[in-house]
C-alpha cells in the first residue's frame, strides 16, 4: 500500500519570527536564507518562518525576553552578558531562560576610514568623530566597551554618531565622521558599498593592544579581517566574537528541533546563501561553547547527528 504526505492543515502551522538587525548587514540575509530553507518544507514540518528587521543583538534578546520574537541573531558577548545580567543587562537582570540554538560566523571589531586619512591604529582616533552604530544595536554598546577597554572617556573623542547601516557611508565619505565602527561578518555589504563611494581603509589592533584588550574579555577571541577584501593586500588584525541564533527555553522543543533540523539537513543550500557563511562546517555551528545551555530541542538534534565535542 503506497503511503501518501498529506499537507499539514492551517490550523496546525506554527509561526516563527527571527529577529534579523539592519539590512546592509550579515543578519538579515542569514535570516533570509533560514527563513527560505525553513518554509520550503513548511507543508511538512507545519513551521512557517519570518524575519524582522532590527536594531540588533541587544533588541533582539529584548524582543525574545518579552516574547515578541520566537528567534534572533545575537553576538556572543551580549549572549554572554544577557545570559549573567552583566553590563548593558545589568539593570534588567539575568535572562536565565536564554538558550542558544546554533553559532555562526566570526564577527570582527572594524574601523573604516578613509583612504587619506592620518590614522593607523585605534590608539590615532583619540580626538576623532566616530560612528559607533545604530542607538541601541551591538556595535553601539560593543564600541563603548572598546572606549572603556582603551582607557578613554567618550569627551576624547570630538564626537559619537549614530548613523545606522544604510547612512554610514555617506556620511563617512561626505566628511560628517572620520571612521565608523562595526562588530560585523565579512564580507559586509555596507564597508562594500562604502569603498564604492570613496577610497577606505581598515584599521587593525597591534598584538600588545590585543593581549591587553583580551585579558579581562572572555567572551572576545583574537581575528582578522581576511586579505582580498575590499582591497585588502594584507589581513587586518583585531578581535571578535561569534553571531549566534539564540531562543527562549519556554519555546517548545519541537519547533527548535525543526528549525535546526531542516538548517542542518540543507547545509549545501544554507552555506551558499551569503559569502560569510561559505566557510561554516556543521561540527562547529553545534560545538562552539556558548554562555546559555543549549536548547533541548537543538541538543536532541545535535545528539542524533554526533555533532556535539567529546565531554
Amino acid at each position: 500500500m503506497m503511503l501518501v504526505a498529506m499537507p499539514v492543515r492551517a490550523a496546525d502551522q506554527q509561526f516563527i519570527t527571527i529577529g534579523t538587525a539592519g539590512v546592509t548587514g550579515i543578519y538579515y540575509p542569514a535570516g533570509g536564507a533560514i527563513c527560505r530553507i525553513v518554509n520550503e518544507g513548511r507543508s511538512e514540518h507545519g513551521v512557517r518562518c519570518s524575519m524582522e528587521a532590527t536594531l540588533g543583538s541587544i533588541a533582539n534578546v529584548e524582543k525574545i525576553r518579552k516574547g515578541e520574537l520566537e528567534f534572533g541573531f545575537v553576538q556572543s558577548d551580549w549572549q554572554h552578558h544577557a545570559f549573567n545580567g552583566t553590563s548593558v543587562f545589568e539593570e534588567e537582570g539575568a535572562f536565565p531562560d536564554l538558550r542558544s540554538v546554533f553559532s555562526l560566523h566570526a564577527e570582527a571589531a572594524t574601523l573604516v576610514v578613509r583612504s587619506e586619512a592620518s590614522y593607523k591604529t585605534f590608539d590615532d582616533l583619540k580626538g576623532a568623530r566616530v560612528n559607533a552604530g545604530s542607538e541601541g544595536s551591538g556595535s553601539e554598546a560593543s564600541f563603548s566597551v572598546l572606549v572603556d577597554r582603551l582607557g578613554w572617556s567618550e569627551s576624547d573623542l570630538q564626537g559619537v554618531t549614530n548613523f545606522n547601516s544604510t547612512e554610514v557611508a555617506e556620511a563617512l565619505c561626505g566628511g560628517q565622521i572620520d571612521a565608523y565602527f562595526l562588530l560585523i561578518g565579512h564580507p559586509a555589504g555596507v564597508i562594500e558599498e562604502t569603498a564604492e563611494q570613496c577610497g577606505i581603509r581598515l584599521i587593525g589592533m597591534d598584538d600588545k593592544s590585543l593581549d591587553t584588550f583580551l585579558e579581562h574579555a572572555p567572551y572576545y577571541m583574537r581575528t582578522e579581517i581576511p586579505a582580498g577584501l575590499y582591497g585588502l593586500e594584507q589581513p587586518v588584525a583585531s578581535y571578535g566574537v561569534v553571531a549566534t541564533v539564540v531562543t527562549s527555553a519556554k519555546l517548545p522543543d519541537s519547533i527548535v528541533y525543526t528549525l535546526v533540523e531542516t538548517v542542518f539537513d540543507g547545509f549545501e543550500s544554507f552555506n551558499g546563501l551569503h559569502p560569510a557563511l561559505t566557510h561554516l562546517k556543521a561540527r562547529d555551528m553545534a560545538g562552539v561553547a556558548m554562555a546559555a545551555p543549549l536548547h533541548p530541542g537543538a541538543l536532541k538534534f545535535f545528539s542524533e547527528k554526533g555533532l556535539l565535542p567529546a565531554r
